[in-house]
């Protein structure tokens, strides 16, 4: 018995192991602006993520909602690495805006999403 036990708490501590790092992927802990947010234009988008990442992998997008494109400066990481920021490149209209996101964490995991914003009068 003291075998199959042994055999038993190997099996166990390896599923939990492995089930771990099948589940290591970045996500976003925080946004600014947030989902759904109502807002005056903001000046950044921000997102903060669970794990650091590789910024050459990573970037944002942001567009009116009808799909028309809005400029964003260059990608930047903060926050040891967790914090994607990039900045608005002009006063936004109002209007519905939608955030893209790619991210490439550090360990090697890619991850995508997207959210939307309203930006008021």
């Amino acid at each position: 018995m003291t075998h199959a036990r042994h055999w038993l708490t190997t099996l166990v501590a390896g599923s939990l192991l492995f089930s771990g790092q099948a589940f290591a992927h970045a996500h976003v802990s925080s946004a600014n602006p947030a989902d759904g947010a109502r807002i005056a234009s903001p000046t950044s988008i921000s997102l903060t993520f669970s794990e650091g990442l590789e910024l050459p992998f990573s970037g944002l997008g942001l567009s009116r909602v009808d799909g028309n494109p809005v400029s964003l400066g260059d990608a930047t990481l903060d926050n040891g690495g967790k914090t994607l920021n990039a900045p608005v490149s002009k006063t936004l209209e109002a209007g519905k805006y939608a955030v893209k996101w790619h991210v490439l964490s550090t360990d090697g995991h890619k991850t995508e999403g997207q959210y939307q914003f309203t930006v008021t009068p």
